[in-house]
């Protein structure tokens, strides 16, 4: 069975530059989106697109007045073309994924703190930073309520570099992580 990566964490806790960090053969699951904001690294659509292939959908939020959509088919193709790196900040589209039978998934929590996403997201220019620090707070709150998930690999952004960071989902993989659950 083709294997795939869950990035799970609050904004501006290194998802995209874990990802960038992984290189080739990783590549980052662009999920559908319908909405404003940022556009790269997303597959956009429309309502009217969105709900056309409503049976095609694996999970779906709701955040920043968008609606990102994992889909069945796009995560199949992933699959098929390398391993995906997907990015996830509701332990529910964690759970959506891993039981939806495509593929065997590597999850791994990358941590940091409130301050340091209001200092990253910031940094990188983010124009809605009470909405992603009001993330911040709902992923937190997740995480609280939801201890049932268990993790392969969890990793402090701060402590760690994105460079790092990928070494140990390297390294992790190498392993028989799907036995070893942090």
């Amino acid at each position: 069975m083709k294997t795939g990566i869950i990035l799970y964490g609050p904004p501006a806790s290194g998802k995209d530059s874990v990802t960038e960090a992984l290189g080739y053969p990783f590549q980052l699951f662009k999920r559908i989106k319908v909405g404003p904001g940022r556009t790269r690294g997303y597959r956009m659509h429309t309502e009217d697109q969105l709900r056309a292939m409503r049976s095609d959908v694996v999970y779906l939020n709701r955040r920043y007045d968008a609606t990102y959509v994992i889909d069945r088919s796009g995560i199949e193709e992933a699959l098929a073309e390398g391993t995906p790196v997907v990015h996830l900040g509701q332990l529910d589209g964690v759970r959506a994924l891993s039981a939806a039978g495509l593929g065997t998934w590597m999850t791994v929590r990358l941590e940091c703190r409130r301050d340091v996403t209001r200092a990253r997201a910031q940094a990188r220019g983010d124009h809605d930073l009470a909405a992603r620090l009001a993330a911040w707070d709902a992923t937190a709150a997740d995480l609280a309520t939801g201890p049932d998930l268990p993790w392969h690999l969890v990793v402090d952004t701060e402590r760690h570099s994105p460079a790092e960071a990928a070494s140990m989902v390297r390294a992790a993989l190498q392993t028989d992580w799907s036995s070893t659950l942090a």
